[in-house]
């Protein structure tokens, strides 16, 4: 209602009231009256400019709400992969739900006359579902049970506390061992870890472990028994790393250096190394160690990494010594790789916390883009001869393409040559010096 449209009616109000006594000649208005009347239409003025003012902001407050709706709803559908859901149930609690699928396939040819098994093979390599959230008080927690194999394992189940800089986790975690290791299958750039990885055995333990991040230094130290598979071992080990991560200008460096021992406490244990041709679906070995009498394991690592644009590259050596009781020397393995990368389209590879990251496509797939794509190339070596045992040593060279059209899918293509010498299958005139090739192809997704 305008001021003008107000005025108006109080106008012609005054007219009637003015003009009736030329109908009613027994009617008057005193001046009182008429003052009393002026009072009431001034009060009902300034009440109808209330209500107009709460009316307009209201208007305002919906349309504010309507705009952020909108915003919200706009940003979701433009990148509608990442939109997880967190479930927040309020005083500090969250649950969030997680989950990887992960599906191999590939060939592998071998010198026919070893007798290894060779050709077509495939396997859902990792099948993973699982949680993580906050609790209140600076706790937190991550549960993840894997169901690929026909077989339930357990991955991740931990406790965490966090205060600051330092970070305390209980359960069963990773323990500190290598740079390889530590990134999550979803972020490597090969469909199999480092050689070394495998053949030493790294794996999660239950322990309870602390890290402390600030700044460009990480240290991480922690005591860990078993896996969950063997929690009637006597093994008790300790395990460490500090890592330096400065950045120079806009590129990111990693050096890094990683301690393990482990004591195995059982006069019938053993412990063996051996591992496969690059991808996991071949149960065959090239190099084994076979089963040895141990006391003890005692590793050292070695890690270096730059990324600098579209490219990175990276490098390990690790060293692990077997305290064999009655040997007149106690055996060292070692293994190392190199590698480096590059992204064909305007990518980066992703760093976090010490450890490679996720990949994020500047231009994925479904906003008008291709996705990134990324060519690696790497040296892997291993070599389990020392001290008289002869498990063998292999060479890799290896490339790889990755594309991955949004953050959370990919799609990799690997090669490998794998070049052996005193490989532990000989042929059929005893050569054990030869090569395998392997052709891994894997589709992923998580969430």
């Amino acid at each position: 209602m305008t001021r003008t449209y107000r005025l108006s009616l109080a106008a012609a109000a005054l007219c009637c009231t003015m003009a009736t006594p030329l109908f009613a000649q027994d009617v008057t208005v005193s001046t009182d009256e008429l003052a009393q009347m002026r009072a009431q239409l001034s009060a009902m003025n300034a009440r109808i400019d209330q209500l107009e003012n709460e009316l307009a902001a209201a208007r305002a407050a919906n349309e504010a709400q309507d705009a952020t709706i909108a915003a919200n709803t706009a940003a979701a559908a433009a990148k509608p992969e990442t939109a997880v859901a967190t479930l927040e149930k309020g005083d500090g609690w969250s649950f969030k739900p997680r989950g990887r699928l992960m599906y191999d396939a590939g060939w592998t040819n071998a010198p026919e006359s070893t007798g290894a098994s060779d050709g077509f093979g495939n396997e859902v390599r990792r099948a993973r579902l699982g949680a993580s959230g906050d609790i209140p008080g600076g706790f937190g927690y991550k549960v993840e049970v894997d169901f690929a194999g026909n077989e339930v394992e357990m991955a991740d189940a931990i406790l965490t506390y966090e205060d600051g800089p330092l970070e305390i986790a209980i359960g069963h975690h990773n323990n500190f061992q290598s740079l390889e290791e530590l990134t999550s299958s979803l972020h490597t750039t090969f469909i199999e870890r480092a050689a070394f990885t495998d053949a030493f055995g790294f794996e999660r333990r239950i322990g309870a472990s602390a890290t402390y991040s600030k700044g460009a230094i990480l240290a991480q130290a922690g005591v860990f028994t078993d896996n969950f598979d063997d929690t009637s071992s006597k093994n008790r080990g300790v395990d460490a790393r500090l890592v330096f991560m400065p950045k120079s200008g806009e590129a990111q460096l990693h050096f890094g250096g990683s301690f393990h021992y482990n004591d195995i406490d059982d006069p019938a244990a053993t412990v063996r190394y051996r591992q496969r041709p690059l991808v996991h679906f071949t149960s065959e070995r090239f190099v084994n160690t076979g089963r040895l009498g141990a006391k003890s394991e005692t590793g050292f690592g070695l890690e270096g990494a730059a990324i600098a644009g579209r490219f990175h590259a990276a490098a390990e050596g690790y060293w692990q010594k077997v305290d064999m009781p009655g040997a007149a020397m106690d055996p060292t393995f070692f293994g190392a790789y190199f590698e480096a990368g590059v992204f064909l389209t305007d990518d980066r590879r992703g760093y976090k916390a010490g450890k490679f990251d996720r990949t994020k496509p500047s231009n994925p797939v479904g906003e008008g883009g291709f996705g990134s794509l990324q060519l690696n190339l790497r040296y892997d070596h291993l070599d389990l001869n020392d001290a008289g045992i002869l498990g063998g040593q292999q060479a890799g060279y290896l490339a790889s393409l990755i594309w991955k059209p949004t953050d959370y899918t990919a799609f990799m293509v690997n090669y490998g040559r794998l070049q052996y010498t005193d490989a532990v299958l000989p042929t059929a005139n005893g050569d054990t010096s030869y090569g395998v090739d392997a052709v891994g192809l894997r589709a992923q997704v998580d969430f």
